[in-house]
């Protein structure tokens, strides 16, 4: 097994990401389990609900690279999802996104690579691809990040490699927890666009494609889970009958920072990208500046290649995406 005796911490570890994988690694023969975050609140409540000796927990940001190099004494692996993800909130606080985004996770990767971490697995967004907001901006960021990092290290350093994913169902701030509420509540449920699509993932999803690109990565790499999408008004009308509700329905318009539809891999990734059964494989971009040695090689792929979207991934019908939605956790506790 691979993490046996082996230690793993997990930025933002009381966030919904963290909070599933450690209840998985929890039924592995791993030595620590270290959840690195600034909530003290939500560290308590998970210290109590696990009870569990392998599971320790560092108060800290990864803003401040001395609380992050500290944490990190004895460290294996590192997942780092510490984030500020809410779209509209970035968009009114750049700045901030920009301090945890892209400085936090620059502050993670220098302080692996100096402590001898043996592998970082970063947690990116589809809201990286042709980014339009700051939440998007700061992940696509972080991404480009880790690349020029991994141009500087060698097979003997720390590996760090990305996953990038689109929505994960029922997260904490996510749409589904906010329509469930409005029906139970008797509220109109509102709905910004009823056109916009977006993917579909469950936590178990994230979990897979994070395990699979800690297991199978390089330095440099991201790896893409494929997803089926379904519009905001598909996901709306599927609770309802889940529910049996008789709610209205009530366009309010997009919000701030929000695309009609979500990319996970742009057409001049998907130019480079390995194709698997359920995922792509991103191979970093690892030219030097020297372009005209290049020129006799050179193809013109991307004009003959789509990015692959919410709009164009397999589109869930009405029984799959309900069907779809009565598997989560979330949604059973109501039923």
């Amino acid at each position: 097994m691979v993490f046996k005796n082996k230690k793993l911490l997990i930025t933002g570890g009381t966030g919904s990401f963290g909070r599933h994988v450690v209840d998985i690694f929890l039924k592995t023969d791993i030595d620590e389990l270290r959840i690195f975050s600034r909530d003290e609140k939500k560290q308590e409540e998970m210290r109590l609900e696990l009870n569990d000796e392998r599971v320790k927990f560092y108060i800290g940001d990864v803003r401040d690279y001395s609380s992050i190099y500290d944490a990190l004494g004895g460290v294996n692996y590192i997942f780092h999802a510490a984030a500020l993800k809410q779209v509209p909130s970035c968009e009114f606080y750049p700045m901030e996104a920009i301090k945890t985004n892209i400085l936090g996770a620059e502050n993670v990767m220098n302080a692996a690579i100096y402590r001898g971490v043996e592998k970082v697995v970063l947690l990116s967004t589809d809201k990286a691809v042709y980014p339009i907001n700051a939440m998007g901006q700061t992940k696509a960021l972080m991404e480009k990040i880790m690349i020029a990092k991994t141009r500087q290290l060698n097979e003997k350093n720390t590996v760090i490699l990305g996953t990038r994913y689109g929505n994960v169902m029922a997260s904490r701030g996510s749409v589904i927890p906010l329509f469930v509420s409005q029906i139970l509540e008797k509220k109109s449920i509102t709905i910004t666009d009823p056109n916009m699509t977006r993917f579909l993932m469950s936590l178990d999803d994230s979990v897979d494609l994070v395990m699979h690109a800690f297991k199978e990565g390089i330095s440099g790499e991201i790896y893409v889970q494929k997803a089926p999408a379904a519009t905001i008004l598909n996901l709306a009308q599927a609770l309802k009958k889940i529910f049996s509700a008789s709610n209205d329905i009530k366009i309010i318009g997009t919000r701030h920072g929000e695309k009609l539809f979500e990319s996970l891999v742009s057409r001049e990734e998907m130019a480079r990208a390995r194709e698997m059964d359920r995922y792509f494989q991103i191979s970093p971009d690892n030219r030097n500046l020297n372009y005209d040695m290049y020129l006799t090689s050179g193809e013109q792929k991307i004009s003959n290649i789509d990015d692959y979207t919410s709009h164009n991934t397999r589109r869930l019908s009405d029984s799959e995406l309900v069907k779809t939605l009565l598997s989560l956790p979330y949604i059973k506790k109501y039923l």
